[in-house]
């Protein structure tokens, strides 16, 4: 059974991760506002993903004798200042994403709570994957800059990425 501190902790990431996925569809409506389909292709797939982080978590809270809340999602911003603005603010969320999970493993450590620990070292894995995936985009901007034939390519790249299947990434 999940100590009460574990479970609150397990149910603010529910929380978090059901407001990335809701932050990811604002940014790929933007997209679609704006003509970059490829990158809205790219930021569906990226809610979808935090939605099956939400779940993952939320299932193994009930699955371990605890209690899953169905978080209220806060609205997310609409509206972004630019392109490159989207990734910066995506980067700077999955940091905040990493920092809480660490936060909970340290908690769950502390417990000696090994099922919980069990279940972050995925979820550590896969931060350092989302954060290099944000950087490396961020990084071919700064490259491109304003480019417009860049930004078609890139936009094109993310369209491609996010129709490739998770097992063959």
């Amino acid at each position: 059974m999940l100590s009460k501190k574990i479970n609150k902790a397990l149910n603010d990431q529910i929380a978090m991760e059901a407001y990335a996925s809701a932050y990811y569809l604002a940014m790929a409506s933007w997209c679609e506002q704006k003509g970059f389909q490829g990158s809205a292709s790219f930021f569906y797939k990226q809610a979808e993903e935090e939605r099956m982080h939400m779940l993952k978590i939320f299932r193994y809270v009930n699955e371990a004798e605890g209690h899953a809340l169905s978080p209220a999602v806060p609205q997310p911003a609409h509206d972004f200042a630019a392109y490159n603005s989207l990734f910066e603010t995506s980067l700077e969320h999955e940091k905040k994403v990493t920092a809480s999970i660490h936060e909970i493993m340290k908690l769950a450590s502390d417990n000696n709570d090994f099922r919980t620990l069990n279940l972050l070292q995925w979820f550590v894995d896969e931060q350092l994957e989302e954060e290099k995936q944000m950087q490396t985009i961020l990084d071919k901007l700064k490259l491109i800059g304003k480019d417009g034939v860049g930004l078609y390519m890139l936009d094109s790249e993310l369209g491609q990425r996010a129709s490739v299947p998770e097992a063959e990434e």
